[in-house]
């Protein structure tokens, strides 16, 4: 039991001390401030936004895109909606600047977004093109600090973690966990190194130059991928292209989670895929998790002093990585004891995704449902 406890607390403690610093928020980017009365304006940016049935938070998006300034292309593609999208997004933009691309059926090989990306990538002819889902609200000033970014260095991408929405009790707890368990996978500082193999962006909201997505062949290149948005940012960087992720507090997602349920079906739609459909990668995160948040706590009842005091370091070890995530969004560090039980409800999730795949189905968003045989991207 000591040798197990021992790799438990050496594994959070190289957590804490590896140079690329996964619980770290010092990855994040907040608006640029304009001058009074003085509008930012941006030629040459074109705005798509895929909406499936996204009545209930299409208005709230656009209105923040119009917030964020003048001179800005905006097309919503209308993914075949069976409720009112269209509608309420002509109410919500009614300056010039916004196209309404009416979605064509869903061809064989394509994810739904990406088959909607498409549509809209057809007509952009600007120099940037902002990829951002219906749910995503842009606060003033995030779109000038996003442009800012990606001309400084310069880059090819720029993404950013949306803050999820997190009021209902289970958003609350899962949220933060959700952020910290996804930068642990794809360590930020590493996603951000040109030189290291690890490739990641958040698919909320991507700011990208056009030639680039072009270069890489457009959406075409990734028209099956589920988790499209690292996917992205891999074939971004295959292609010598520099990216950045990073969090920020004014990219905001409004969709509901009200119950764990809702956050189940979220996380479980493409858990598994995250593993490659891999039955060994399963295994090997199964045991990983285990070892990690529940040998420390078997260890405290052995009745020996040297297990009780490594099982505490590991404990210790363990709280002090996920409690910058819970500060950065605003939650008590004292959350950071619950991390063994939502670790376990993130593992149970995971094996129930991978029981829908083994049942045909290997992921389902608003009413699509992609089969176990279509050939993963």
């Amino acid at each position: 039991m000591f040798i197990l406890v021992l790799l438990s607390a050496l594994a959070w403690l190289g957590v804490l001390v590896v140079p690329w610093r996964p619980w770290s928020t010092r990855e994040r980017v907040e608006p640029l401030v304009s001058l009074p009365g003085v509008a930012s304006s941006f030629p040459g940016i074109t705005v798509l936004v895929p909406a499936r049935n996204e009545a209930e938070v299409i208005a709230r998006t656009l209105r923040g895109i119009r917030a964020q300034g003048t001179g800005l292309a905006v097309i919503v593609i209308d993914d075949q909606s069976t409720d009112c999208t269209a509608e309420l997004a002509r109410d919500a933009f009614p300056d010039d600047g916004l196209e309404i691309v009416c979605g064509e059926p869903l061809p064989e090989g394509w994810s739904g977004k990406l088959w909607a990306l498409e549509q809209g990538f057809r007509r952009v002819n600007t120099d940037y093109v902002l990829l951002l889902d219906a749910d995503i609200e842009l606060l003033p000033g995030i779109l000038s600090a996003l442009r800012e970014k990606l001309e400084t260095r310069p880059l090819d991408l720029v993404s950013v973690m949306a803050e999820l929405r997190m009021v209902s009790f289970w958003e609350k707890v899962l949220v933060p966990a959700f952020v910290y368990f996804f930068k642990l996978l794809y360590p930020f500082r590493l996603a951000n190194d040109p030189r290291s193999r690890v490739a990641a962006a958040a698919g909320g909201c991507i700011l990208l130059r056009t030639k680039k997505l072009r270069e890489i062949g457009g959406f075409a290149s990734i028209c099956g991928a589920l988790i499209d948005d690292c996917t992205l940012a891999r074939r971004i960087k295959e292609h010598g292209g520099l990216t950045w992720l990073g969090l920020s507090h004014s990219v905001r997602s409004h969709r509901e989670y009200p119950n764990l349920a809702s956050l189940w079906k979220m996380v479980a739609r493409n858990a598994f895929t995250q593993l490659r459909y891999s039955v060994a990668l399963l295994g090997v995160t199964t045991a990983l998790l285990v070892l990690l948040f529940w040998i420390p706590l078997v260890g405290l009842t052995v009745p020996l002093f040297p297990v009780k005091a490594v099982s505490v370091a590991a404990l210790a070890a363990m709280g002090t990585a996920y409690v910058p995530t819970l500060r950065y969004y605003g939650r008590s560090s004292a959350w950071a004891l619950a991390l063994p039980v939502i670790g376990t409800l993130y593992l149970m999730m995971t094996w129930s995704s991978a029981l829908r795949y083994w049942r045909g189905r290997r992921s389902e968003w608003k009413g699509r449902i992609y089969g176990k045989k279509e050939k993963p991207a």
